[in-house]
């Protein structure tokens, strides 16, 4: 995995990627255009405005997920510089090995870099899985939008390492080995439980005849 600034190279993927993301979400409208001619556009200004940045991550050399975020500041009503996240995105295949993990951390290295003390994200509505990661890695709501310190992002992104994902696919073998096991005994113990009866039956006969007196034994009385 590989997450660097996007190239004129890498414009018609990130339309698909864009488009995929669109499709995926119930808010797409908001996301953004469903036509491919104004959303290449669109990209392109904003890799080329100053302070856009377009990050990418690869795998194997295809495009896994997008990062479309803007420095800002300081301003009319700010001396602060911050750092807006106005999308990030992976592909399904991609998701689960720490791809977001990486695209957050560049993120937030060009956030320290350009002097941002604060990075802002405005996750679309009911993206509650986006919602679940920016809360892991500290952001607070702000204002309809989610903000951390730039700081604190890069320290809880040190410290929050993904696990790769086969560990949790080998997790799941071993369960379900150790389901089939558990499986296996208890079938083997209801197979054996009507022997077990019957031998407990048999001894208890046997008991029985033994205690009893011989008729040889016997007394008559005249």
């Amino acid at each position: 995995m590989h997450v660097r600034p996007a190239t004129s190279s890498d414009l018609e993927g990130l339309v698909d990627l864009c488009l995929q993301a669109r499709a995926e979400s119930g808010v797409g409208r908001q996301l953004c255009s469903d036509d491919r001619d104004e959303l290449r556009e669109q990209l392109a200004v904003l890799g080329s405005v100053d302070g856009g940045t377009v990050l990418v991550a690869t795998s194997d050399d295809e495009l896994a997920g997008l990062v479309l975020c803007r420095t800002m500041g300081p301003g009319l009503m700010s001396r602060a510089v911050v750092l807006s996240l106005d999308a990030v995105y992976v592909r399904p295949q991609w998701r689960r090995r720490g791809l977001g993990h990486a695209m957050l951390q560049a993120a937030a290295e060009l956030a320290e870099d350009a002097g941002a003390g604060d990075v802002y994200a405005a996750p679309l509505p009911g993206s509650r899985g986006m919602q679940r990661f920016l809360a892991r890695l500290g952001f607070a709501p702000a204002g309809g939008h989610r903000v951390v310190a730039t700081s604190a992002l890069l320290r809880r992104l040190a410290l929050d390492v993904p696990a790769p994902a086969r560990r949790s696919s080998v997790r799941g073998i071993e369960d379900l080995i150790e389901r089939r096991r558990r499986a296996r005994q208890r079938v083997a113990g209801d197979d054996d439980a009507p022997r077990q009866a019957g031998a407990s039956m048999s001894m208890q006969v046997r008991r029985a005849v033994h205690s009893r007196r011989p008729s040889s034994s016997a007394t008559s009385t005249s």
